[in-house]
């Protein structure tokens, strides 16, 4: 168990027809609850910094948190870095300890993206760090309904051609779903899916998982998701937690009780969203 490889987390999925679930964390407090939801809920767990959280922690503090508890964990767990576009960023994070990384190079045309994934992956394996790739445009629910229009989920044509020629460990796909709260139920494409899915058994990811019904998400799962990130859900309810504790009378209460406060209602949370993964260990 404990600390594993990103790819082996995924071959689990693959091998279950399932998916393995991967949480946006941004300090200690955050990461220690999704490693202590998975082991309540008897599932594996990927734990994921978002580049522009490094402000709050930095990479290399970042990994080895994460790692000091994984080692320690009944469920295997894997540390990725989430978005990025930024090669010699990525190149630091892995220096500091990251085991997997996400080369977004989706805003980009097909040769310039496939050139940078490309790039990434040849570094990366020298230092047997896995690679997520992104073929589509995911985008933001909140500014545009861009993500539900078809020219922008990713074509079934190009995934052979770019998963062959840049050797990803793993692949995002865009097929209904964005990043963000949603102005409205999204619909997932599952029969776009399905083709994506038919064009290659590199394991592919959901971008976007905050909001999109679970009944949804099943279906997904069942046909080529084999990873989802989830972020803003976990962060809103970080934040909320956060303004009950701080808005509490401190001259009543424990001013430095914040950990008991916050993580037993982090840790249920990550719990109950780790059902939806069927992955049996």
């Amino acid at each position: 168990m404990s600390f594993v490889r990103v790819k082996d987390l995924l071959e689990m999925g693959k091998k279950n027809n399932a998916c393995v679930l991967a949480f946006d964390a941004a300090d200690g407090n955050m990461i220690k609850s999704v490693i202590k939801g998975a082991e309540a809920a008897g599932k594996p767990v990927m734990v994921m910094l978002y580049p522009g959280m490094r402000n709050i922690m930095p990479f290399g503090v970042f990994a080895e948190t994460t790692k000091y508890y994984a080692e320690r964990a009944s469920v295997p767990v894997g540390l990725h870095l989430d978005h990025c576009s930024d090669f010699d960023m990525i190149m630091e994070a892995i220096h500091e300890g990251f085991s997997s990384v996400m080369a977004d190079g989706s805003v980009l045309s097909f040769e310039e993206n496939v050139a940078f994934t490309r790039k990434v992956v040849e570094v990366a394996k020298n230092f047997d760090v896995d690679v997520e790739g992104e073929l589509g445009h995911v985008g933001t629910a909140a500014d545009s309904d861009e993500f539900s229009r078809k020219e922008f989920f990713t074509r079934p044509d190009e995934v052979k051609e770019f998963v062959e020629r840049t050797k990803v460990t793993s692949l995002a796909v865009s097929f209904g779903s964005a990043h963000g709260l949603y102005k409205s139920t999204p619909k997932l494409d599952i029969d776009h899916l399905k083709v994506l899915s038919a064009a290659t058994d590199t394991p592919l990811v959901l971008h976007g998982g905050t909001g999109i019904p679970d009944d949804q998400l099943a279906l997904a799962f069942a046909n080529g998701i084999n990873k989802i990130n989830i972020g803003t859900e976990f962060f809103n309810l970080n934040t909320k937690l956060n303004q009950e504790f701080y808005a509490q009378d401190f001259t009543k209460c424990d001013p430095f009780g914040f950990p008991e406060y916050i993580q037993p209602k982090l840790t249920e949370y990550i719990a109950g969203r780790l059902e939806l993964s069927k992955i049996t260990l």
